[in-house]
């Protein structure tokens, strides 16, 4: 089992809890748990990936950059214990907090499990509320729990009242318009592909054509130049859309 949590998109027509600016990925080969732990956090407002084994979870993590990984140590192929090694050896996820999820419970086992550099460790079975408990814990000590607001350039946002300013003039966005400039300015000096993009803002259980993100951006870019103001969104040929970095 292994679980990302990855930068997220809120819903600016809801008002939800922390688990709003994060996605997860679970790296588990028994479906029952998969089943239950993807309602819990998708209940808490948390996006969730999933990857059935080791060696995908471990190029899932250095391709995507989560916020927090929960990682079974009985993996196929790769096993949990050999995963958390190679992140804490990669110097793109070495920072990432690891949440050892196990039925691995002698005291032995989490002695190795966090001397290899998991974060925290919890035996199966376990308390949904409590894992969700401990999630946010461990996203608190890393900092990673969101700011009330986002500047990005000239621009702020507001993710308590889901509004937009740009050099102090207030801008109407749509929906996805939000998100999407939300998720840009979150990870400024990125570059993210239309199936990224997709994936981010739309979320993984809705078809949309690739199309539709270009659609999106240009609404956000006419919203934004406001006055002839500079572009902040760039377009990379061939690669997708990213914002300038400050």
């Amino acid at each position: 089992f292994f679980f990302q949590a990855h930068p997220g998109i809120p819903d600016s027509s809801t008002s939800r809890g922390l688990g709003d600016v994060y996605k997860r990925q679970v790296v588990e080969d028994d479906k029952d748990l998969i089943s239950l732990i993807k309602f819990n956090l998708k209940s808490e407002g948390f996006n969730v990936l999933l990857s059935p084994n080791g060696e995908d979870g471990l190029f899932t993590a250095k391709e995507e950059k989560p916020d927090l990984i929960l990682l079974d140590w009985m993996l196929p192929i790769l096993s949990g214990i050999e995963v958390l090694q190679r992140l804490k050896n990669n110097k793109d996820t070495k920072s990432i907090p690891v949440i050892f999820i196990t039925a691995k419970g002698e005291e032995n086992d989490k002695i190795r499990g966090l001397n290899s550099g998991a974060d925290d460790y919890k035996v199966k079975p376990f308390s949904t509320k409590e894992l969700i408990a401990r999630i946010k814990a461990n996203l608190r000590r890393g900092k990673l729990i969101p700011d009330d607001k986002i500047v990005c350039s000239d621009i702020e946002i507001d993710l308590v009242s889901k509004r937009v300013k740009r050099q102090n003039k207030i801008i109407h966005l749509g929906p996805i318009e939000f998100r999407l400039l939300h998720y840009l300015c979150k990870n400024q000096g990125r570059v993210f592909s239309r199936d990224q993009l997709l994936d981010n803002v739309w979320g993984n259980d809705v078809y949309v054509e690739q199309r539709t993100v270009d659609v999106h951006i240009r609404r956000l870019r006419k919203a934004l130049n406001i006055n002839n103001l500079p572009n902040i969104i760039r377009t990379i040929r061939s690669e997708g859309y990213s914002v300038e970095s400050t």
